[in-house]
C-alpha cells in the first residue's frame, strides 16, 4: 500500500513513521534555562549524523497550542545541550522525565536523578548514564510550522570508566552498556540480541563471483 503524506493527517503520517523507523536511539537531553533551571527529557528523533566534526542532530516537535518544551527554548536560548544515553537499567527513570510537567520544574528530581557537572557547557549530565555528549548548537531548521531541527556539534564526551575498553583507541564496551532504543508507542527495544556481517570488498566481490555468461 502507498500512503500519499499530503493526503494524510499528521497523526497518521506519525504513527506510520513511528511504527517502521526503528529501533531509534534515544537522546534523554538536558539543558539548562537562562534562569539555571535545568530540565531532562528524552527524545527519539535523534541520531549521529557526522565525526569530522563530530555532530547530532535532534528532531523537536511542539504542541500547536502549547508551543515548544523547555528542551527546545532551552536549547534555543542558550546554544547548548547533553545528550545522554539510556541502559535498560534507567529506562525506568528516563521514562519518568517524559512527564508533562510544568515548566520550571526540573525532572530529574521528579526521577530521583543527581546531575553531574559538565566539562565545556552549563547544562549537567546524568550522573548514572553511562555515556553523555556534551553539545553546542551548530545550527537549527524549521521544518514545519511546530518542528525544528537542531544540529548539535560534540564538544566534549563522558563514558563510564566500567565501559572503556581501549581509551587510545576508542575501544568501547558496547554490549556492556545494554542501551535501549525505542519502538512504537510505549514500546523499547533491547540491543542485547545481535548479530554480526562482515561488510564486503569490490575485489573480494568480483573474485567470488562467477561471471555470467
Amino acid at each position: 500500500m502507498q500512503f500519499d503524506f499530503a493526503a494524510l493527517d499528521t497523526a497518521t503520517g506519525y504513527k506510520l513513521l513511528t511504527a517502521t523507523v526503528t529501533p531509534r536511539p534515544i537522546a534523554w537531553v538536558t539543558t539548562s534555562s537562562v534562569e539555571g533551571v535545568v530540565n531532562a527529557a528524552p527524545f527519539s528523533f535523534f541520531n549521529v549524523v557526522g565525526s569530522a566534526p563530530p555532530t547530532v542532530v535532534l528532531g523537536l516537535q511542539g504542541d500547536p497550542v502549547k508551543g515548544f518544551k523547555d528542551t527546545a527554548r532551552n536549547i534555543m536560548a542558550t546554544g547548548e545541550f547533553v545528550v545522554n544515553l539510556v541502559p535498560e537499567s534507567l529506562a525506568e527513570a528516563m521514562n519518568i522525565t517524559a512527564i508533562d510537567a510544568p515548566t520550571g520544574i526540573n525532572e530529574l528530581d521528579i526521577a530521583g536523578l543527581e546531575p553531574a557537572p559538565s566539562i565545556k557547557v552549563t547544562p549537567p549530565r546524568i550522573a548514572r548514564s553511562p555515556v553523555a555528549l556534551e553539545c553546542t548548537m551548530h545550527s537549527s531548521i524549521v521544518t514545519g510550522p511546530h518542528q525544528t531541527l537542531v544540529v548539535g556539534r560534540v564538544v566534549s564526551m563522558f563514558i563510564d570508566d566500567a565501559y572503556v575498553i581501549d581509551a587510545a583507541r576508542g575501544h568501547v564496551d558496547n554490549t556492556a552498556l545494554a542501551l535501549v532504543a525505542r519502538s512504537f508507542g510505549s514500546e523499547y527495544i533491547r540491543t542485547r540480541d545481535r548479530f554480526a556481517m562482515d561488510r564486503p570488498t569490490w575485489a573480494g566481490w568480483h573474485n567470488q563471483t562467477p561471471p555470467k555468461a
